[in-house]
């Protein structure tokens, strides 16, 4: 099993490398309670037609060492790009689910776009979804907390009460068996009791909407109508308008899961994605070595 050290405390975090060293490179962070296994939807096809497909999972989740601090921002964009450069990829396209987006979007205002040429951000809980200031028709502070003291009592129960509106199965189409939905809870209650909360944390006070019109590169916002975890208008439809070169693909019907309920579709916009970042990668070599 792969494994690198976080370059902020030496952390020992996992990861997977799989398909082709050659092929164009994805890497993918997941939502928060989950590691690299969320993606086996995306990343099985896409390695086996040719692409790289890298997947972390952040510390205290799936694999990954469990630690008692880290769980800001900062922390988890330095331990993702860590894994850019412990690989030295470049050309890379990073795609992130839920509270992975902001860890895709804190790693680029941090660290830049040398080794990143576009970024996809699913089911995004970007640029924030509580009320602040900045966001004053985001969720009442008083139903977060909340919903924190049921998540702290019972993380088990929680995740079970949630789990028909985190795939949005009451749309049609969601078709989501009870032993996959048993699987991820369990996948869920691997993440460390702090590095759930810590997370959660982060969720919390997130507020970055004035990070996103300085991402310089292609951004591809996937979102679905139903996301009970990330409305819409709060999440996806901001970043689309505040990134300077951002597209919007909102599913009919898709919820916070739909990485496994819209799993065809996604895996495939993904890869056309990719594929277009991967030409335009070699037309512009091309020119800077005198081609046309």
């Amino acid at each position: 099993m792969p494994y690198f050290e976080s370059p902020v405390d030496g952390t020992r975090l996992h990861y997977i490398d799989h398909g082709p060293a050659t092929g164009p490179v994805a890497v993918f962070v997941a939502s928060a309670y989950l590691g690299h296994e969320m993606w086996e939807y995306q990343t099985l096809p896409l390695a086996e037609a040719g692409f790289r497909c890298v997947a972390l999972d952040r510390r205290g989740h799936g694999r990954s060492e469990d630690t008692w601090s880290g769980y800001d921002l900062d922390t988890l964009a330095d331990d993702l790009y860590g894994l850019l450069d412990h690989l030295d990829l470049g050309g890379v396209t990073l795609v992130g689910h839920s509270v992975g987006t902001a860890e895709v979007i804190r790693c680029l205002t941090r660290h830049g776009t040398a080794r990143v040429d576009r970024a996809v951000l699913v089911a995004g809980v970007s640029p924030g979804i509580v009320r602040s200031p900045n966001l004053p028709e985001g969720l009442d502070p008083a139903l977060v907390r909340a919903d924190e003291e049921s998540f702290r009592r019972d993380r088990a129960a929680w995740f079970t009460r949630f789990a028909d509106d985190f795939f949005a199965v009451q749309q049609p189409g969601n078709d989501v068996s009870p032993a996959y939905v048993r699987h991820l809870i369990d996948r869920c209650m691997v993440a460390s009791p702090r590095a759930s909360t810590g997370v959660r944390s982060v969720v919390a006070g997130l507020d970055i909407a004035a990070e996103l019109p300085g991402l310089d590169l292609p951004v591809l916002v996937v979102h679905g109508t139903h996301d009970t975890s990330a409305p819409l208008a709060l999440t996806g439809e901001r970043v689309a308008r505040l990134v300077p070169d951002g597209t919007l693909k909102v599913y009919e019907n898709g919820g916070h899961g739909l990485f496994v309920t819209h799993a065809a579709r996604l895996t495939a916009d993904l890869r056309d994605y990719i594929e277009a970042g991967a030409v335009r990668t070699v037309e512009l070599a091309g020119e800077g070595a005198g081609g046309r």
